[in-house]
């Protein structure tokens, strides 16, 4: 009898030990830099919730002067709050952003001129995924609208501020599904209006982002302002809220195969404080390290048209 229970024994044993280390690696590697940020100002967007949140945290923690960008003011003011409690810091400010309005882009980018004589980071955050077909204020598909448009405007109107503040970096928080969808902007049909896919459309969102950083890089050479897209990992966060993913049916899984916020925010700090990434740009992370984006995000005429439709989109056509 001793046999077969020491085998069920160590067989059990060895199946927990199977999980733990499963469960290490989707939890993904840490930022390792120590970077203070003493008389750094940081702009991040969506920092009410989830990655930007516990990214505002380190940040503060670090010494930054941190400014958060939230559409919900009184969910900010929580957030706010918890932050510089977590934090142990007082210099962090809410500003309202609503990335689904270019006017609301605009008071806000208007406000962070006004107010920050230096801007050395700008973490493009925010986002929203799979949701019902709905628009913007101005007519456009609400997850290009958000996750691409509000953001290439806002990092276009900051943009001679964190030149003036250099070296400074801009930080693009895409996804590994922009290698998915339909692998390519839809030019003739941007806004989705003829055939409307939840996952094609943030798909293609994403691929915007990667895009975006791709032209934006070479824009930016001999500036000294550097531009990544990262993939977060696969994070519990509210940004599941429309899928099926946020069913408490698939919690257990979730719990085990997703990172907390906290974990999935290690990229982001690591793209804007390490040692590592001083001077590079155009490039695309997951789990703090560079990887090799899809091939439709390394095409350089899509991305240097999205870059002019954008242009004209937002209303900076020259």
């Amino acid at each position: 009898m001793a046999a077969p229970i020491v085998a069920i024994a160590a067989a059990a044993v060895g199946f927990i030990a199977v999980l733990y280390a499963g469960k290490r690696y989707f939890q993904g590697p840490r930022c390792t830099s120590n970077r203070i940020l003493k008389r750094k100002s940081v702009v991040i967007t969506g920092a009410n919730t989830g990655i930007g949140k516990e990214t505002a945290v380190v940040l503060a923690r670090r010494g930054a002067r941190v400014i958060i960008g939230c559409r919900n003011i009184e969910k900010g003011k929580e957030a706010l709050k918890e932050i510089q409690e977590r934090s142990g810091s007082t210099d962090i400010f809410l500003e309202k952003l609503d990335l689904a309005s270019l006017e609301s882009v605009r008071t806000f980018a208007d406000k962070i001129l006004k107010s920050e004589p230096r801007l050395d980071i700008l973490i493009n955050n925010a986002g929203v995924a799979h949701c019902p077909y709905q628009k913007t204020e101005d007519g456009f598909e609400m997850q290009f609208g958000v996750n691409h448009l509000g953001h290439f405007l806002l990092t276009m109107l900051l943009l001679d501020r964190l030149k003036r503040s250099q070296p400074s970096r801009i930080i693009n928080v895409s996804s590994k599904r922009h290698r998915m969808g339909s692998g390519k902007i839809k030019f003739d049909d941007i806004h989705h209006e003829r055939n409307y896919s939840r996952w094609g459309a943030y798909c293609d969102s994403k691929l915007a982002n990667v895009l975006f950083t791709r032209e934006l890089s070479k824009r930016l050479e001999g500036t000294h302002v550097t531009v990544n897209a990262l993939h977060p990992g696969t994070v519990r966060t509210e940004l599941a809220r429309h899928s099926f993913l946020s069913s408490t049916l698939f919690y257990p899984l979730a719990w085990y195969f997703f990172k907390t916020p906290e974990q999935g925010a290690q990229t982001t700090i690591h793209c804007a404080v390490s040692e590592e990434m001083e001077g590079v740009s155009g490039k695309y992370l997951r789990d703090c390290d560079i990887v090799e984006e899809s091939k439709g995000a390394q095409d350089d005429e899509a991305a240097k048209k999205l870059w002019e439709i954008s242009l004209k989109l937002v209303g900076l056509e020259k």
